[in-house]
């Protein structure tokens, strides 16, 4: 009788994933090789998420199927268009859902955040070790089962049969002329070597996702050792001091903030209020997210008496001052853009202060509910998610057109001169914001070159928007509003 050997653990291909694994490269093919983001994008996302629900390893539950609607969700802003921060949104709905068609995805919410992390830690030990298979020689046993054992049976008789064809060839006419007859041009076009090398990057992510692993967690007794060192420079007389002194130095810094930028006070001599601003915007972020560190090495749960009391009621003094030193500095940013215009970077910067503060907040959100860091990891996890959701959703490029366009020196007698090179970087969804320019009564007079040049400038964006590809794949929602927006334009035109 024969025994069969027991499948490899590193090689044993479940048919679903591989099946799975074959339908989601072949679909990256056709969706994104050789060509532009557009609708491609989300199409994709789609259908590896619909592969991940087909290689579930216990069949779809309720949860799995309740989190793929919410990634559904969570992948529809790339319709929109394909930023980075909807990928962003996108892959971490995918790697969720990999996680509950693996039976990995956490009870508890707040440990999802570390249970991805192992994940994505574990990936370059598991690319090595795929390279590794592929290059080095493996005992036979490795190849006893599964799809390693199916490949190399298969590499012998395929090298005999094509010997033999090609000896046939020479033989007989009627089968060289055959095979002369045959066209393998379009085949051949589809193992170029950048086809290959496209198909190597998607299958390995797909696979991951697929099959994910986790890395094992740091050991109990180095987290014990790193809390005893912590404990010896965090200790509560140091700590006490410290937030003492932590607390005056920050209210000199509200109070000047108060005086000059909240109360509309005078500056010195010299000092207008787009230089104050500017000068502190950037290092009072950097103040706050050293604030927020600080706390989370300084404080203790188990914490407890009148000194840990006292000790929690500075720390909400102080990071309350760090919310405002945080509102303070977008403030200044907002005066700093009324003098010298908006850009995608200040845009940024506004949006990365107002995440830093909402930070700040959970932070006391976590002292006062005495929750774990895993929590707060968690919340500040989330709200960059949603953050990054609703610059998907956003058409930043329009609205910075827009608003420097209504506010710049040319229309309203304040701020900077319009700078027209950048107002045509921002693309063609710029387009709006420029005819509502040009259709203001009066301004051609006002400005006749300014009003040439952003004729101009119309034309060429006008032109390279014509010039998109036209496939159904570069389709985006935002493009397909433009392109109706023209279009009723150039009827009323």
């Amino acid at each position: 009788m024969l025994t069969h050997a027991p499948a490899s653990k590193h090689l044993s291909f479940k048919r679903p994933a591989l099946i799975a694994l074959v339908f989601a490269v072949t679909a990256s093919d056709i969706l994104l090789f050789d060509q532009q983001d557009g609708l491609n994008v989300f199409l994709w996302f789609l259908t590896v998420g619909l592969c991940l629900l087909l290689a579930a390893r216990r069949g779809l539950r309720k949860e799995t199927v309740i989190l793929a609607l919410l990634v559904l969700g969570a992948i529809a802003p790339l319709i929109e268009t394909p930023s980075w921060q909807a990928i962003s949104v996108a892959a971490v709905g995918l790697l969720l859902l990999s996680l509950s068609t693996s039976d990995l995805l956490p009870n508890a919410p707040s440990a999802i955040p570390a249970v991805a992390a192992r994940v994505v830690l574990k990936v370059p030990a598991r690319f090595l070790r795929g390279i590794g298979r592929v290059t080095l020689p493996r005992p036979d046993s490795v190849y006893r089962n599964g799809f390693g054992r199916e490949l190399r049976l298969w590499i012998m008789p395929l090298i005999f049969t094509l010997v033999f064809v090609l000896l046939f060839a020479s033989a007989n006419p009627l089968i060289e002329k055959a095979l002369a007859s045959i066209s393998l041009d379009a085949l051949l076009a589809l193992f170029d070597t950048e086809r290959i090398l496209f198909w190597s990057m998607m299958a390995g992510p797909i696979w991951i996702l697929l099959r994910p692993r986790l890395a094992r967690c740091c050991r109990k007794k180095q987290n014990e050792a790193e809390g005893q060192a912590q404990s010896k420079l965090f200790n509560e007389p140091s700590l006490l001091r410290a937030l003492i002194l932590f607390n005056l130095l920050f209210a000199v810094q509200t109070v000047l903030d108060v005086t000059y930028l909240w109360g509309g006070a005078e500056l010195p001599e010299g000092m207008s209020h787009a230089e104050y601003a500017h000068r502190g915007s950037h290092p009072l972020i950097v103040t706050a997210l050293l604030a927020g560190l600080f706390v989370l090495l300084a404080l203790r749960q188990d914490a407890s008496g009148p000194r840990a009391d006292l000790i929690r009621r500075l720390v909400y003094l102080w990071i309350a001052q760090n919310i405002l030193l945080c509102l303070s500095a977008i403030l200044r940013l907002d005066l700093y853009v009324e003098a010298f215009s908006l850009t995608r970077m200040r845009v940024a910067a506004g949006l990365w202060m107002l995440l830093v503060a909402v930070g700040l907040g959970l932070i006391i959100l976590k002292i006062f509910l005495r929750k774990t860091n895993a929590w707060l990891l968690a919340t500040n996890a989330a709200s960059l998610l949603v953050l990054f959701y609703a610059i998907a959703i956003t058409d930043i490029p329009a609205y910075i057109a827009s608003y420097n366009l209504t506010h710049a020196r040319e229309v309203d007698g304040n701020g900077e001169p319009l700078d027209i090179d950048y107002l045509t970087s921002l693309g063609p969804t710029a387009l709006p914001a420029i005819d509502a320019y040009l259709d203001t009564p009066g301004v051609e007079s006002r400005d006749l070159i300014l009003f040439a040049r952003l004729k101009q400038q119309r034309s060429y964006l006008l032109s390279r928007f014509d010039r998109r590809p036209q496939d159904l794949r570069n389709w985006t929602w935002r493009m397909h509003r433009l392109e109706k927006y023209l279009a009723a334009r150039a009827s009323v035109e």
